[in-house]
């Protein structure tokens, strides 16, 4: 039996723990031992099967009053500490600080490390630390697993002739989910109220949608990061007296249920890794509007009017004009969704499985 040591921050509701968490609970039902080292518990974290073991290797309340530079070594001490008792076959980590406690961690233990990069590179590994620290510590890889190819560009080229590339497996409750006959007049967009998702130039561009169709309304699922944008969406809403036809619905379990009814699905992001809630929606089989946004997620998946619109990013003008197009376009949008569909055969979970254990599988021999 395999044992695989999974590293992350935590398993918090967000892209990558969605992702680490589907994982996990397939590979322990594949006869792999999994243990989940995180760094800490967070309020509302995605389910884990049983047979996951969860260890902490965060920071103990003693540390606390700490000095800085102590914490950052205790850090690293624990996971090392771990990897060497537990000697799993490989460590996996995910995003780009577990990535490098996994990477220097794993020193002098030979048990190989298996990075997953979830962000745009050149966003996340911009400071002068990460410009040091990427090239040097990513060579120690054995291997890395990206989402795109522009992603990979960004590493060391000896790091990607050992790479692959896997996209996100989509849950199943989406794959599964009934798509409604009859539509409502709503476009939609799901994901965390942050800055980066530039959701502020989506609802700029609606106003104009609104103006043209007065009979559409648009709506946005998902929990407030606290960076801002709330306000700031709301501060919009507020100025044009957007009330009744922009509304924020905040988080929903029911996603699968919810967005089906809409007719379109908006995504307005000028960076990303691989958009799980852009997946999601073509899952459910909606037509999309999307920005190309780097580091390539939707380009990857979309491939533009035949199964998706992809338009530059921050174009608020083109985010107009498309919904527009598709509002008055039937055809284009069931065709649209019907080619959207096709992606369940690439990103369901056992596919996604077992390619993540072939790659495993690879690296170890």
């Amino acid at each position: 039996m395999r044992k695989l040591l999974f590293h992350l921050n935590c398993f918090e509701q967000g892209g990558a723990e969605r992702v680490v968490s589907n994982l996990v609970n397939q590979l322990v039902q594949e006869d792999y031992e999994v243990i989940a080292a995180t760094e800490w518990q967070g309020e509302v974290e995605f389910a884990l099967d049983p047979k996951v073991r969860r260890i902490s290797v965060g920071l103990r309340p003693e540390d606390e009053e700490k000095s800085r530079i102590t914490k950052i070594y205790l850090r690293f001490s624990y996971l090392h500490r771990l990897i060497r008792e537990e000697k799993p076959d490989v460590v996996i980590s995910f995003t780009r600080r577990p990535n490098y406690r996994a990477l220097v961690s794993a020193i002098g233990t030979h048990v190989p490390v298996i990075p997953a990069v979830r962000q745009d590179p050149k966003s996340y590994y911009n400071t002068w630390a990460d410009k040091l620290l990427m090239p040097t510590l990513y060579r120690l890889a054995k291997g890395c697993v990206f989402q795109t190819a522009e992603q990979m560009s960004y590493f060391p080229k000896s790091l990607q002739k050992r790479s692959r590339i896997i996209l996100n497996p989509v849950n199943d409750k989406y794959l599964q989910a009934e798509i409604p006959q009859q539509k409502e007049k709503v476009v939609v967009q799901s994901g965390r109220l942050v800055d980066f998702k530039n959701q502020a130039m989506l609802f700029r561009a609606f106003i104009k949608v609104h103006e043209k169709h007065p009979d559409y309304i648009l709506k946005l699922y998902g929990p407030d990061s606290g960076d801002g944008t709330r306000e700031k969406l709301e501060e919009i809403i507020r100025q044009n007296h957007a009330e009744e036809y922009m509304i924020l619905m905040g988080g929903s379990d029911e996603l699968q249920r919810e967005l089906p009814k809409a007719e379109i699905y908006a995504f307005s992001s000028d960076y990303e890794g691989m958009p799980n809630a852009l997946l999601e929606a073509m899952t459910l089989g909606m037509p999309v509007v999307a920005t190309d946004c780097p580091c390539g997620g939707p380009a990857t998946v979309i491939e533009n009017g035949v199964n998706g619109i992809l338009i530059p990013v921050g174009d608020e003008k083109a985010m107009t004009e498309n919904i527009n197009r598709l509002i008055e376009d039937e055809e284009l949008r069931e065709g649209l969704a019907g080619e959207a569909l096709h992606i369940r055969e690439r990103i369901n979970g056992q596919a996604i499985l077992q390619q993540w254990k072939e790659y495993i599988e690879e690296v170890l021999e």
